[in-house]
């Protein structure tokens, strides 16, 4: 399927990887494709556009394990390709896109592109170099622009190894620009925005521990001390179930400043020792059996082991029951 103009202004292709994958050419949407490697083909080179990819390397990007010398199908996705969006080599259509072929691979140039990956990436560094210059206007603007142009992960549903790659790339970016605006709630002590800007890190990153004790040093500045629990709570569940670890030792060390007899509560024998500052029961018999052997307790590997004392019986102490005969006798008398 091919668009036609509308007469609109802006950019006459705009692409949009995150979250749902959307392609308009001249104000309209492209929905339908030729064949099935067309879209990833097309998803693939414009990530890398106005570089010369060879075969060799897109054929292990979007067709993993197939021969790149016997295949056919990148000929075919690329000729699917120019009929969808009228990019023939030698003569452009209406929207400027042109898929070349040469030196053995595929060169995509595009005329007025507008890209939410793109666009995201240039809030996220200029917000954090003004961060880093001390401009911290600046800095929230450009990363509150860029956290809202985060619709989602990065071409979502897709498996492809190449698109995990960049997925994994942008939410570490996007983690990273959160955590400069949730600094910078914190030093401006604004905690409507900052639970806000904790709750967008969770939708991305579920167990992100930093973001669970900035949640929890938020409510006990303000002594919600309930929701300090039931955010602690849900971070020690997420972890246990879907990671199967326990909460850093950071985690349970606050739980015990602003909750001492919850964090008591919830943490058994190692935990509890986590936030004390004890070391965990085991550890403390061990070194006792060591004390009672004869063995050091800084020497594990002893060669030698005194002999343990015979255990002597104590007699029956009849003393306190006598003096308690005695001060009920007085009693009564």
């Amino acid at each position: 399927m091919t668009t036609a103009a509308d007469g609109t202004a802006g950019p006459a292709v705009r692409v949009r990887f995150l979250g749902d994958f959307e392609l308009t050419v001249n104000g309209a949407p492209v929905q339908r494709w030729r064949a099935g490697k067309a879209r990833g083909l097309f998803q693939y080179l414009v990530v890398h556009r106005g570089q010369m990819l060879t075969r060799d390397r897109l054929y292990a990007s979007l067709w993993p394990g197939a021969d790149a010398a016997a295949g056919s199908s990148l000929k075919v996705a690329a000729h699917a390709l120019r009929r969808v969006l009228d990019a023939h080599p030698d003569r452009p259509g209406d929207s400027g896109i042109r898929l070349v072929y040469r030196d053995f691979g595929y060169v995509l140039h595009i005329t007025g592109l507008w890209s939410d990956l793109d666009r995201f990436q240039e809030l996220v560094h200029t917000g954090l170099r003004a961060a880093a210059a001390g401009d911290a206007p600046l800095a929230r603007t450009r990363l509150r622009a860029a956290i809202g142009l985060y619709g989602g992960e990065f071409l979502r549903g897709e498996s492809a190894d190449w698109v995990v790659e960049q997925r994994e790339y942008l939410r570490a970016l996007a983690l990273r620009a959160l955590g400069v605006l949730r600094a910078d709630a914190e030093a401006r002590e604004d905690f409507v925005e900052l639970i806000e800007i904790c709750k967008r890190t969770l939708e991305i990153d579920r167990h992100h521990e930093e973001t669970y004790r900035a949640l929890m040093a938020a409510h006990g500045r303000r002594g919600e001390l309930a929701c300090v629990r039931r955010w602690y709570e849900l971070c020690a569940r997420r972890m246990r179930d879907e990671l199967a670890v326990a909460p850093g030792h950071e985690t349970q060390r606050l739980l015990g400043t602003l909750i001492p007899a919850a964090a008591r509560a919830f943490a058994p024998s190692a935990a509890v020792s986590a936030v004390t500052g004890a070391p965990p029961a085991t550890v403390r018999a061990l070194r006792t059996a060591a004390r009672r052997a004869g063995t050091p307790a800084w020497s594990p590997d002893a060669r030698t082991t005194a002999p343990a004392r015979p255990v002597r019986r104590a007699r029956p102490d009849n003393r306190a029951a006598a003096a308690l005969a005695r001060a009920a006798d007085q009693a009564t008398a």
